[in-house]
């Protein structure tokens, strides 16, 4: 079944899951990922941004490197993702920042209809 018509017999709910995504960066510091944390969540661009310490391995201009990094896990509304990769690049301090989504495919309602729009029902 094709995704349209996926969605329309999924009614409203199908129209959350394929909306919601979660959108992974790397920062060398914790304080640019509290900044870019920030800029998202201010910026009404995400939900949720969790901030982990990772140790990664990667090749770099030829050559495998190693290093202290912070996992930036972003939830947000897919189509909201060009502004969350605008925001991410404007504000990152490396050359070339992964900025990767991942759908998701499913999850509860209750949790999808918040990623989907964070800010229903506050005060604005």
């Amino acid at each position: 079944m094709e995704r349209n018509a996926m969605e329309r017999s999924a009614g409203n709910m199908g129209d959350i899951k394929f909306d919601s995504a979660m959108v992974m960066t790397t920062c060398a510091t914790d304080g640019d990922a509290e900044r870019i944390a920030g800029v998202l969540l201010e910026g009404r661009l995400a939900a949720c941004v969790q901030i982990l310490p990772i140790d990664s391995r990667y090749v770099w201009k030829g050559r495998i490197e190693r290093g202290a990094e912070f996992l930036l896990l972003i939830k947000c509304a897919a189509s909201n993702f060009g502004a969350v990769r605008d925001a991410i690049l404007a504000s990152h301090a490396y050359e070339l920042p992964e900025i990767v989504q991942v759908p998701i495919t499913d999850g509860s309602e209750r949790c999808l209809a918040w990623i989907k729009d964070p800010f229903a029902g506050a005060d604005a």
